[in-house]
């Protein structure tokens, strides 16, 4: 299992500030729709130049025509991040648009799909899916597989299933994670790192409870030695 911090702060500063207290951690940074719109770019640089060693999620949910997001998916990748995602409702066709045109490279970044945001409850995502969420999200995650999508985005309590259907190698990762169960937020479907090794998730994503605190480097080291990765 691995971790990917979230920078999610209201300032560019506030973000490279937290990077710099996370240098030499093995984490992965995921740099969110807010930080990449401000910034652009110059905040992948700036993480690179930290730490080149820092791998880098990039997380804009891609959803649109299969044609713009496959050149969207190009222009990603032409900036040297380590993976990034789709909406998996964007369709079949707009996988494989995006697979096709990243698979000619020689390194492409991981692709994940969105299956089911974890602000969604059970009522909400109803009211635009006409499915539950762990039933829909399977389905979302048998299409992606088939499609040469490398893995999902789903909460902790989808991703076991996730993998039964799909592959054991398929991957998870798991957002809204409050790894001492501090508070959900705008969350809902969040869960514990116990939870999160429970169902196999491959990647867990922890932001608030990581830069909300005086230190931000003890707490993800706690993380990483709950999660037994060390450097």
């Amino acid at each position: 299992m691995k971790l990917s911090v979230a920078l999610d702060l209201e300032h560019e500063s506030d973000n490279i500030n937290l990077v710099k207290q996370l240098k030499n951690l093995p984490v992965w940074i995921k740099i969110g729709l807010r930080s990449y719109i401000r910034d652009g770019r110059k905040i992948i640089d700036e993480v690179k130049n930290i730490d080149p060693d820092l791998k880098i999620f990039l997380d804009l949910k891609l959803y649109d025509i299969p044609n713009t997001m496959a050149d969207a998916s190009e222009s990603i990748a032409d900036l040297g991040i380590d993976m990034f995602n789709i909406h998996a409702s964007a369709g079949e066709k707009a996988m494989r648009e995006v697979m096709k045109r990243l698979n000619s490279r020689k390194n492409r970044p991981i692709v994940l799909s969105v299956t089911a945001l974890t602000s969604f409850d059970e009522n909400d995502f109803y009211k635009i899916y006409n499915k539950n969420v762990l039933d829909k999200s399977l389905d979302f995650a048998e299409m992606s597989y088939k499609n040469g999508i490398d893995g999902v985005v789903s909460s902790v309590f989808e991703s076991k299933k996730i993998k039964e259907l799909t592959s054991s190698n398929f991957i998870t990762l798991t957002p809204g994670i409050r790894p001492f169960g501090e508070n959900k937020n705008d969350q809902e479907r969040v869960g514990t790192i116990e939870t999160a090794k429970n169902n196999l998730s491959d990647f867990i994503v922890v932001g608030r409870p990581i830069y909300q605190s005086k230190d931000p480097r003890s707490v993800v080291e706690k993380i990483l030695e709950e999660i037994k990765i060390k450097k």
